[in-house]
């Protein structure tokens, strides 16, 4: 069985082949283009998405020597993510829809991050915890089974990859700012003089609200100066760090207690960061699941992943747009 998947919901183009789940082959195309503005610019990626989707998909079947007659299934994002972008992907599997009859199936972006945890580790079984952090994203869910899932808890306000965004853009770091703050904090010895608060929403909630941390990180910059910031920027990298993986481990931590469910996964572009999955294996040993980094980061074998579950399972669902949609 071969699925053609495509991912097109942010700032990441992309296009894969899996075979019977596995992946055949993978092209992404991350837009540089943001980085001058400090986040995504949706016209932007919609203009970068029509320029490179078939581009890809030409050297995808290239690398792969797999004809697109060949493919079984096309699996698109249709939901959630920016509308243009959104548009552009679904445009494109339906045209290859048309011209060659195969099946097409509509993916939600975030039941892709869940699979992308099964490209790597066919041991992972249901039920289990996934913990969902990106920049568009941070959610808990409970999973009993493929297409079975229940929201835990999730963000009230930023998710934790754009706090991480913002907070690196107020230091001078370049976008996406996750990965300059994970280096900077690792050269920064612990300093009890810096540090910022894990918001606590009450009673047994497992929501997560980050807006606080940021305007903690913002004031204290403020009120030390631009001097003194420039010489201790490591250190602030390495309590907002802190803050950030404290917040996500312990609700995973109370998740578990209150479901009785010992495995758990992680994904999102978030699930990257060295920090977090050292704090996470460290209180969960080899119950916790990652993906290697090139899967955690926006990609379209997840979504072909996904694409294959409901192939097998006979629950293709025809493309439907819905830039805000959940799990």
């Amino acid at each position: 069985m071969v699925i053609l998947g495509i991912e097109t919901s942010c700032d990441e183009t992309s296009v894969s082949l899996l075979k019977d789940g596995a992946i055949l082959a993978s092209e992404v195309y991350t837009q540089a283009v943001h980085a001058a503005y400090g986040g995504v610019v949706p016209e932007l990626a919609s203009r970068a998405h029509l320029g490179k989707v078939e581009a890809l998909a030409q050297s995808l079947f290239a690398k792969s020597s797999v004809t697109c007659s060949a493919v079984d299934c096309i699996a698109v994002t249709d939901s959630p993510g920016l509308a243009g972008a959104l548009l552009v992907g679904i445009g494109f599997a339906l045209g290859l829809h048309s011209q060659y009859g195969m099946p097409v199936t509509g993916i939600n972006h975030l039941e892709g991050h869940l699979c992308s945890l099964f490209l790597e580790h066919p041991d992972l079984s249901y039920p289990f915890l996934a913990l969902i952090a990106s920049g568009g994203h941070t959610a808990i869910y409970r999973a009993d089974d493929f297409g079975r899932y229940a929201c835990l808890g999730e963000t009230v306000d930023d998710a934790a990859g754009e706090a991480f965004d913002k907070i690196g853009k107020l230091l001078g770091f370049p976008y996406p700012a996750g990965r300059a703050i994970e280096q900077a904090a690792a050269f920064a010895p612990e300093d009890r003089d810096i540090s910022f608060p894990v918001a606590r929403l009450g009673g047994s909630s497992l929501n997560f609200s980050f807006s606080g941390l940021k305007t903690a990180v913002k004031y204290f910059c403020r009120e030390k100066g631009d001097g003194w910031v420039a010489l201790n920027k490591a250190g602030i990298c390495r309590a907002f760090q802190k803050a950030i993986v404290e917040a996500l481990a312990r609700n995973l931590v109370i998740a578990a207690e209150q479901s009785g469910i010992s495995r758990i996964g992680v994904a999102g572009g978030v699930a990257c960061n060295g920090e977090l999955r050292r704090v996470l294996k460290a209180r969960f040993g080899d119950n916790v699941y990652f993906p290697s980094p090139a899967l955690c980061t926006d990609n379209a074998a997840m979504i072909g992943r996904a694409g294959y579950e409901r192939y097998k399972r006979n629950m293709l669902r025809f493309p439907s747009m819905n830039p805000s949609s959940g799990l």
